[in-house]
């Protein structure tokens, strides 16, 4: 089955509306040329409210079946509910005929991902993963940097998310079950392993420590990640909610140079503070915040590129058209699952685990 060209718009439904849903899908559903939100799923009462304010032209249902009673008025759906629901959400979809871009992480288990990509290739559907920090800026400006040469040879990648959150928020991330997937390693270690291997490639190795700081939490809250590439790349993920001084958001050493920059991507900011991401400059970094390249002495700024999450969903346009692949390859999210659950091992057994080639 091919994806279905609609003369003006590709018509998307929205499944959850918390965080995810109202700050890093729905504005760029509603901004990017072709695409046309036309559902949003949410059952709880005051988000139902604000989903029908923001967003008047949209149908507010209250439950995923109701959704699947609408499939023949969608083209795609936006699968951004809890951890535990993209798999069984995401296989109804496809049963259905509908495109499909699932929130990060793509599923809890790479058991539970293989078949949903199997599916999806048989059907001709698009199924994508949103792995939004492939487009920040300081990730593409290091892209760029390593593709100039501008490092020499990469030896060892540092990647930092880290913030001081001593009192754990109320809600399923931070205080739900281990059987809930919150935690840092698959909400920010999403990020940072998807990154680290679109930059250095498949890890043979992973190391990992996993932690529970804060009184009342189930899930790690303070953790740390060391992957050995096949190219022979050491990773060093840090991702801390208890942080009380933040380190650099990368610190890449290279046989050449180093390249190290501080400070946080904009455009997370912008999007919880409600801001539209087609405004002028919205991806732009204050030149404050440059990075620094070089070696001993010899270092020079270099100015952040601006961020592009608008890129995503340009490219599921671009896939939906049939013009291009899908942004992110799920099996790249497979790859991903792969290092979280060798690292799930590594922390509960304290050994370094070997990641078998085909779950590269």
């Amino acid at each position: 089955m091919s994806p279905r060209h609609p003369p003006n718009a590709f018509r998307v439904g929205l499944i959850g509306y918390g965080l995810a849903g109202v700050a890093f899908h729905a504005p760029f559903l509603v901004t990017t040329p072709g695409l046309r939100l036309t559902h949003i799923v949410t059952s709880n009462p005051d988000r139902r409210r604000d989903a029908a304010r923001n967003h008047p032209d949209a149908r507010i249902v209250d439950s995923a079946d109701r959704l699947w009673d609408a499939a023949a008025e969608l083209d795609l759906v936006v699968v951004a509910s809890p951890n535990r629901t993209h798999a069984p959400l995401t296989s109804q979809a496809l049963a259905l005929g509908l495109n499909v871009v699932v929130d990060k992480p793509f599923t809890t288990t790479v058991r539970e991902a293989l078949p949903l990509v199997s599916e999806a290739k048989r059907k001709g559907l698009i199924l994508t993963v949103y792995q939004n920090r492939r487009w920040d800026g300081d990730f593409i400006t290091l892209r760029r940097l390593l593709a100039e040469g501008a490092l020499g040879e990469p030896l060892r990648f540092e990647s930092r998310f880290e913030r001081w959150r001593p009192v754990p928020r109320d809600n399923w991330r931070e205080r739900g079950t281990p059987e809930e997937a919150g935690g840092l390693l698959y909400d920010l270690g999403s990020h940072l392993i998807d990154q680290s291997l679109l930059l250095f490639g498949p890890a043979r190795s992973v190391y990992a420590e996993l932690d529970r700081r804060r009184p009342g939490v189930q899930v790690d809250d303070d953790s740390f990640v060391a992957l050995t590439h096949e190219t022979g790349v050491r990773s060093h993920l840090f991702m801390s909610a208890l942080a009380a001084h933040i380190g650099p958001r990368f610190r890449v050493l290279g046989t050449r140079a180093a390249y190290v920059k501080w400070g946080k991507d904009p455009q997370e900011v912008k999007l919880r503070e409600g801001r539209r991401p087609d405004e002028p400059g919205f991806g732009d970094y204050p030149p404050e915040e440059a990075g620094t390249l070089g070696a001993a002495e010899d270092v020079r700024s270099v100015p952040t590129d601006p961020g592009a999450f608008k890129s995503f969903y340009e490219g599921v346009v671009q896939a939906l058209r049939g013009l291009a692949p899908p942004p992110v390859d799920p099996l790249d999210a497979v790859s991903g699952l792969a290092v979280i659950e060798a690292a799930r091992l590594s922390a509960a057994e304290g050994r370094v685990v070997q990641i078998e080639r085909g779950a590269r």
